[in-house]
């Protein structure tokens, strides 16, 4: 079987490295002079039909523009005329949702995106929707792993301690990404699936474990009327929006269950990984 990734990104590279590993073969989309990962073919973006001929699976982890999809505008035509092509896969993202005033929301909650980009993503969920073919809809919480985490920002001195009590948001290890597409890739599962952790958190407990694994004092705790007011608009739209996200649906549809069921797990992992030790 094999598998084609557009954009062998954060994400993606975690895919690839989990499809190896079950035999796929593995090739990926870049747009530049991207890492080579080993056992995966690079391709450039803009000469990707021929693998799309031979893909049996393909997952696009590439985020829309102003645009719209860029994966779609280029290769509509080919993805539906692929003639071995049994699956399609897109990551989005729980932004989609917008905001719930703090309530739950799971995979049959109404999408009613706040963001500019939480829009674009639902109209590259639509446009994706419209090829008619097998589609797994994935949408992602904060994307956190080794290089991405509460880690590396203490680490940088940019670690922030901002309170707003009642705010929380939900995670998804890159690892457990990697594990929930490769369980619907194999059984060419279709539909809504939410990957978020068993429990949604607030930045300031993320940040004070963090440093508590590190043996480190958390930075002086602020108030979010305080630290919003130097905040890039990008950092005002995460925080515009509150709502816990459940994947107990996601889960039971595909039969997993996380390896990092919450931030806990997740950072321990990252921290034994990067100490040279088997995380488990």
């Amino acid at each position: 079987m094999g598998l084609l990734i557009f954009g062998l990104g954060y994400s993606g590279r975690a895919i690839a490295k989990a499809a190896l590993a079950s035999g796929f073969e593995v090739a990926a989309t870049t747009r530049g002079d991207a890492v080579p990962e080993p056992g995966v073919r690079l391709i450039p973006f803009d000469k990707a039909d021929e693998a799309i001929a031979h893909a049996t699976h393909i997952i696009a982890t590439v985020a829309p523009g102003e645009g719209g999809d860029p994966v779609l505008a280029r290769y509509r035509d080919a993805i539906l005329a692929a003639p071995k092509l049994r699956w399609l896969g897109y990551l989005s993202t729980t932004g989609v949702y917008g905001d719930a005033g703090g309530e739950w929301v799971d995979e049959d909650t109404p999408v009613n995106p706040g963001a500019e980009r939480s829009k674009r993503r639902v109209e590259a969920e639509h446009a994706w929707a419209t090829l008619g073919q097998p589609l797994a809809i994935c949408r992602l919480a904060g994307i956190y792993g080794p290089g991405r985490s509460m880690f590396d920002d203490l680490r940088a001195g940019q670690g922030r301690h901002v309170v707003k009590p009642g705010h929380l948001f939900g995670r998804i290890h890159v690892d457990d990404i990697a594990h929930g597409v490769l369980a619907a890739l194999t059984q060419k599962a279709t539909g809504i699936f939410n990957f978020a952790d068993d429990e949604p958190a607030s930045s300031a407990d993320v940040l004070c474990e963090a440093a508590r694994l590190l043996g480190v004092p958390p930075p002086p705790p602020v108030p979010f009327a305080e630290a919003v007011k130097i905040m890039s608009p990008m950092a005002r739209s995460f925080w515009a929006d509150n709502r816990k996200v459940s994947a107990q649906k996601t889960k039971a549809s595909i039969g997993i269950c996380w390896k990092f069921p919450t931030y806990r797990e997740g950072l321990t992992a990252i921290l034994s990984e990067e100490r040279g030790n088997n995380p488990g």
